[in-house]
């Protein structure tokens, strides 16, 4: 029964992880057609996207915590059902602000069920499976951004916009009903445990504040005094919740969890490489409609290669670090995506499109032979007692790194087409192939140099997961 029973299990996390991955990106393209149906304008709309991308960002670790004090099964459940009656909230949304506030209500369920769903994997599955469990949850990952968009716009097309949000209802239902029949009911909490509502504030704030600042900071301008306050008020709010941390005897987050190892230089490889892969998110796909001329059409299924190599990586490597360890695969999948990144780097617009299909694949190959060794080393160092704080701080680590990746690779992209093109013009996007071919150059081999700066953090954090062992094993004298 047991065994049969972490079988669903899966199942149940992969089917939140899925619903999640997919509303992060079926929104994006119906932006357009909000505009038109509300009778809006686009900076309005974004926050459709904006509103829902920083909600989850800025409470998945909040939700982790939470699900460590009064159990994660607890807030899963709450979290899926959440997510699901607000999908049909937004669907019956009268106005352009009430559908926004219906997303941020939607991205606080998506947080519950992605802080504490690859905590419930860790405890479902025996250690020597972990990463095959993790893997997994890298395929629905993958899946999910593959058929978002594509599900998007066959939706808006044949149904209308309600249908993107119609769509999660069933999913949300089964997976609901999934928990409850194969996670095991949470232990009593533990008596005298208290929630840091100040060190939970100040941290939502700091991350809103910087990521808000990134995300606008291309549309505003670095410059411009909105973007120097969010980041102001991020540096502030950040050491002043370290500050907190530090004092309180019950903190939202314990900080001494860093001095593990293994956990935190593990925690830090993985950021440091979704700063990388993030250029290739932003610039590849301008790179097919501005220098090779492709459609949309063309453009998505080009962009498909990553995330299916991604999804068949993944749960083999997974597989494979449950027998063999993490060390090699890890270190195997960041030289890979390096080498991947180093060869778009060398695209021109007279590169053969199947080249440049070939790096994208080896790009997936790399990401996936590295992501569920890392997050299987970062989970299996957490003390038990911090699972969902250590789940959520994976996926915050790799929003911020997305985030703060797009950020610089449009910074870098930008100024290199200017000094290409012996000054500023506008719009970017007109400068000559030539010109936009030799930006995506500079910016990919920064991206390579990054996945390459990955190495060493994962070294190290291999090199103190096996001390670890070792003192394990080492038998203790009389």
């Amino acid at each position: 029964m047991e065994e049969r029973r972490k079988w669903w299990a899966l199942a149940a996390v992969g089917s939140g992880v899925l619903i999640s991955t997919i509303d992060g990106s079926i929104v994006n393209i119906a932006l357009n057609t909000l505009v038109q149906a509300f009778q809006s304008n686009l900076n309005v709309v974004e926050w459709v996207v904006l509103g829902y991308l920083l909600t989850l960002a800025c409470t998945l670790l909040i939700m982790g915590r939470l699900g460590d004090m009064y159990g994660k099964r607890r807030i899963y459940l709450i979290g899926f059902a959440l997510f699901t009656v607000a999908s049909l909230l937004c669907a019956t949304a009268p106005s352009i602000g009430t559908l926004i506030g219906f997303r941020v209500l939607q991205g606080i369920g998506a947080a519950m069920v992605q802080a504490v769903g690859p905590a419930l994997l860790v405890t479902a599955f025996p250690p020597s499976q972990r990463g095959m469990a993790l893997g997994a949850i890298g395929s629905f990952v993958a899946t999910g951004i593959l058929i978002g968009p594509a599900l998007g716009g066959m939706l808006l097309r044949y149904v209308g916009w309600e249908a993107i949000f119609l769509v999660n209802l069933p999913i949300g239902a089964l997976g609901w009903w999934l928990t409850m029949r194969s996670i095991a009911p949470d232990q009593p909490a533990r008596a005298g445990q208290r929630f840091d509502l100040v060190g939970a504030g100040l941290l939502a704030l700091a991350l809103f504040c910087l990521l808000l600042g990134l995300t606008e900071g291309p549309l505003w301008g670095w410059n411009d005094r909105r973007v120097i306050g969010l980041f102001v008020a991020a540096l502030i709010g950040g050491v002043l919740f370290l500050f907190w941390e530090w004092r309180i005897p019950q903190p939202m987050l314990n900080l001494r969890i860093f001095q593990r190892l293994a956990f935190s230089l593990n925690l830090l490889a993985s950021f440091v490489l979704f700063l990388g892969i993030s250029f290739n998110l932003l610039l590849t796909p301008l790179f097919f409609q501005l220098v090779y001329q492709f459609d949309l059409q063309r453009t998505g299924f080009m962009l498909m290669a990553l995330p299916i190599a991604l999804s068949l990586t993944s749960p083999m490597s997974g597989r494979l670090s449950d027998r063999f360890g993490p060390r090699v695969l890890t270190i195997a999948g960041l030289a890979i995506a390096a080498v991947a990144l180093l060869g778009l780097s060398a695209s021109t617009p007279t590169t053969p499109p199947p080249q440049m299909l070939g790096f994208l694949v080896l790009l997936g190959i790399g990401v996936g032979l590295f992501q569920s060794p890392n997050n299987s080393t970062v989970l299996g160092n957490a003390p038990p007692e911090a699972l969902g704080v250590a789940s959520g701080l994976l996926a915050v680590v790799r929003t911020v790194g997305q985030t703060g990746g797009i950020a610089l690779a449009g910074a870098i992209w930008a100024s290199q087409i200017f000094a290409l093109n012996g000054g500023p013009m506008t719009p970017i996007t007109a400068a000559p192939p030539p010109i936009l071919a030799g930006g995506y150059d500079v910016a990919m081999r920064v991206a390579a140099l990054l996945a390459v700066l990955a190495i060493v953090p994962s070294l190290a954090g291999g090199r103190a997961l096996q001390h670890q062992l070792a003192g394990m094993r080492r038998p203790v004298a009389d």
